[in-house]
C-alpha cells in the first residue's frame, strides 16, 4: 500500500516537472522586433511621491502603464489602423504650405473610417524608442512599434540619427509597413542614398514650374486612379525626378511633355524619363507610394486628388490589394524630350 503511493506521487511529480518543459518546447517562436512591450512607457521621470517617486518605493526604476486613453491602440479585429502624419520642414528651402495637406489627409481618414491619425512635424518620434527633449524615454504618443503607415511631407535635411534612419528602413522593409509621400517628400534625405532606394526616386527640379499639364494615367487599375480616365490635366508644380528606374517600381502616371513648351523648361532631364508623377513598389515588406502632387493649397481640395490618396494610404495599410509589377514603358518619341536650349541651369 505504502509502495503504491510512493509509485503514484513520484509519477505525478515526474509529470509536473516535464510539464514546464513540454510547454516550452511547444510555445511558438516570437521575433525580437527591438520594441517595448504592448504598453510599457520606459522609466517614470522621478518625482514628489507616489510610487516611483523621488523617495518612494522603486524609485527610479521602470514602471510600466498602459497608455493614456487617446493613444489606447485599436481592439484585436477592430479595422481602424494608426497613420503618422510626418511633416517636417524646419530645413525647407522654400517652406511649402503644408497645413492644409496634412489637415486633409487626417479628415479622409476620420470621415471614411479607414484610420486613426497622429500629426507630428518632430522628427524625434521615428524611432523604436523616441525620447523626449531630456533624452529621457518618451511617455507616449506615436513611434515606429505602434503606427501602421506613414504619410511623409518632409522637406530637404531631416535630423535622424543613425539609429533613427536604421528603425524606419527596418519599419518598412522588415516590418512590412506602409510609407507614402507626396510632393516634398522626395526633396528629403537627398544625402541618403537608402532613403532614395526605398522611395524609388529623388528630386530632380522642377523646371516646368507651375504648369497647366497633362497627366498620362498608365495604371487605371491602381486603386483611386480609374477615376481619372486615361488622361487629365491640372495645374501644379510637378516634379521631375532622378533615380528613378520604372524596372524597379510601378509607373501609375507620368507627364506629357509632348505637350508642353519645352524650350522653358530649363533643367529639363532625358535621363529622367518618363518623367513618372506617381509610382507603387515594394520595398522588402512594405508597400510605399508617392505622387508628386500637390503645391497649391487649392489641389488638396480636388476630389480626385484626395480620393488617389485615401486609396493609396489604404493599399499602404494592406487593406486593399494592387498589382505594383513594373511596367514597361514606352521608348521616348524626339518631341518628349528636352531641346537643347532646356538642358542647362533651372530657372
Amino acid at each position: 500500500m505504502f509502495s503504491g503511493r510512493v509509485l503514484t506521487l513520484t509519477m505525478a511529480m515526474t509529470v509536473a516537472l516535464a510539464m514546464p518543459i513540454l510547454g516550452s518546447a511547444q510555445a511558438p517562436a516570437t521575433t525580437d522586433t527591438g520594441c517595448p512591450a504592448p504598453g510599457a512607457r520606459g522609466p517614470r521621470p522621478g518625482g514628489l511621491g507616489g510610487p516611483g517617486g523621488a523617495g518612494g518605493p522603486g524609485a527610479g526604476a521602470a514602471r510600466p502603464q498602459g497608455p493614456p486613453p487617446e493613444f489606447t491602440e485599436a481592439p484585436a479585429g477592430s479595422p481602424k489602423k494608426h497613420l503618422l502624419i510626418w511633416a517636417d520642414t524646419r530645413n525647407g528651402i522654400a517652406q511649402h504650405d503644408i497645413g492644409h495637406a496634412i489637415a486633409i489627409i487626417e479628415e479622409l481618414g476620420y470621415k471614411s473610417g479607414a484610420y486613426d491619425t497622429w500629426i507630428r512635424t518632430d522628427s524625434n518620434i521615428i524611432s523604436r524608442h523616441p525620447k523626449m527633449t531630456t533624452g529621457e524615454p518618451a511617455s507616449g504618443g506615436p513611434s515606429l512599434c505602434n503606427v501602421d503607415a506613414i504619410f511623409f511631407m518632409g522637406h530637404r535635411e531631416i535630423e535622424l540619427s543613425t539609429e533613427q534612419k536604421t528603425d524606419l528602413l527596418w519599419f518598412v522593409h522588415d516590418a512590412g509597413k506602409g510609407f507614402v509621400a507626396a510632393h516634398v517628400g522626395d526633396t528629403a534625405f537627398l544625402s541618403w542614398p537608402e532613403f532614395g532606394e526605398m522611395l524609388g526616386g529623388r528630386f530632380d527640379q522642377h523646371p516646368w514650374g507651375t504648369i497647366e499639364g497633362s497627366v498620362i494615367v498608365t495604371d487605371p487599375k491602381f486603386p483611386g486612379l480609374s477615376q481619372f480616365g486615361p488622361s487629365f490635366t491640372i495645374r501644379d508644380e510637378f516634379y521631375q525626378s532622378s533615380g528613378f528606374s520604372p524596372d524597379k517600381s510601378r509607373v501609375l502616371m507620368r507627364l506629357d511633355t509632348t505637350k508642353i513648351d519645352k524650350t522653358k523648361a530649363r533643367g529639363m532631364q532625358a535621363a529622367d524619363y518618363p518623367y513618372a508623377l506617381a509610382w507603387a513598389k515594394m520595398y522588402g515588406k512594405g508597400r510605399v507610394f508617392y505622387a508628386t502632387f500637390a503645391h497649391a493649397p487649392s489641389t488638396w481640395d480636388n476630389p480626385k486628388i484626395q480620393e488617389m490618396y485615401l486609396q493609396a494610404i489604404k493599399w499602404s495599410l494592406g487593406e486593399i490589394e494592387a498589382d505594383v509589377t513594373p511596367l514597361k514603358m514606352p521608348p521616348p518619341t524626339p518631341d518628349a524630350l528636352p531641346t537643347p536650349a532646356a538642358i542647362g541651369t533651372p530657372q
